[in-house]
Order: C-alpha cells, then structure tokens, then sequence
C-alpha cells in the first residue's frame, strides 16, 4: 500500500513516470501536484492543484511513500531571473523540507549532467545546490539522476536542445569512458529508472546518464 508524490507529471519524464506508475501494482495511490488542470484520469490518481508561491499552504498534503520531483523550466519559459531560481532552486528546496518534515521516506529527483554549486552556469550551479540540500536532510533513500539531453517528444519547440541531440546521437558510438555520460537518453528509461531507485536498496545516490540507462 505505497503512495507516490508527483511534481511535473505534464513534463517529459513525468508523463512517462506517472503512466508507469498507474502500471504498477507497487503502488496503490498517486498524488500529482499540478498549476492547471489535467487530462489524467484514473482511479489511483489524486489530482491536486497547487500554489507554487504558497507551498507551506499544502504542507497536509505533501504526504506518501516516495516523492517524484519532475520540475524543470528554460531561460525562454522563465526569462525573469528571479522567477528562474524560484523553479530551479527555490521550488524543489522547500518541497523537499517539507516532504521530509512529513516522514516521506524517498525523494528522487531529476537533476542535470555535470550539476555543480560552485558552476558559473545558473542551470547546473542550482541543480548542484539542490542536491546539496537533499543530502543535507538525509531521507532514508534518496535518488539523484543527471541525464543527459533527452529524446522524447516535447510540448514545446527547443531548437537548441534538439541540436545537441541529433549531434550527440550521431557521436554516441565515439563517446568512452568518462564521455559515456553524454550520450542523450530516452525520457522513458529516466522515468522508469526513477522507480526502480524508490522501490530497490540499489546503495547509490548519486546516477549519471549512462548508469540510469543501466538501471
């Protein structure tokens, strides 16, 4: 009788871990946390919509088994500065201080290849500082994976992605060793990893893009 906690069910991997996790029997009960509505709909599913700017208003229903964090957003989608930390930093950082307030006992959350506090990049700098803030809480299972670019059909048009995709693609068979991480991956085996980490004592944090297509 596991219960999983979803943000970014609309997203990439969300939508193929929220339809993985109706699949399977290891969970009776989805809690997804939406802005709008949505068209899921299935007797495991709890749909609950959300104040991203008033999380602590939520804090009785950020309760379950496993968290799912999916969340993610670009410099087009969020050219304010200010709004962009709030979604890659600020967001994910008090979700995670109040899932484990609330005794859930695994957070696995979608980071970003070579994620690092000190980068000057913004995008990998915040992912590096919120995977220090999920080490710091200590969950007794906590899952950070960092793929690469990710092959899957998008809502919206990313030119630049889809460029690195088709040229890292075509490099795959030349990219060894500590290069192997680069390879692009699909959003489908990122979501399906993301289960396996919650449900399996794998013994490892940490999973670059290359281990997760392992996984």
């Amino acid at each position: 009788m596991k219960t999983a906690i979803v943000f970014g069910s609309t997203g990439l991997i969300g939508g193929h871990l929220v339809n993985q996790l109706i699949q399977d029997n290891y969970y009776t009960k989805i809690k997804i946390f939406v802005r709008s509505q949505t068209s899921i709909n299935n007797e495991k599913v709890e749909i609950i919509n959300i104040d991203f700017n008033n999380l602590a208003n939520h804090k009785t229903e950020i309760t379950g088994d496993d968290c799912f964090f999916c969340i993610g957003t670009t410099k087009q989608n969020s050219p304010d500065k200010n709004d962009y930390q709030k979604v890659e930093l600020d967001i994910p950082k008090e979700i995670a201080q109040i899932a484990k307030a609330n005794s859930v006992k695994s957070f696995i959350f979608i980071s970003s290849i070579y994620a690092n506090p000190n980068s000057s990049g913004n995008y990998v700098k915040f992912k590096g500082l919120v995977e220090e803030e999920l080490k710091r809480l200590n969950f007794s299972k906590l899952g950070i994976l960092r793929p690469s670019f990710l092959m899957g059909k998008r809502k919206e048009n990313r030119v630049g992605e889809k460029i690195g995709i088709f040229a890292f693609t075509a490099l795959s068979p030349l990219l060894f060793g500590p290069f192997k991480k680069m390879r692009p991956i699909s959003s489908e085996n990122v979501a399906k990893a993301m289960i396996k980490i919650a449900k399996e004592n794998l013994q490892k944090i940490t999973f670059e893009s290359d281990e997760i297509l392992k996984l």
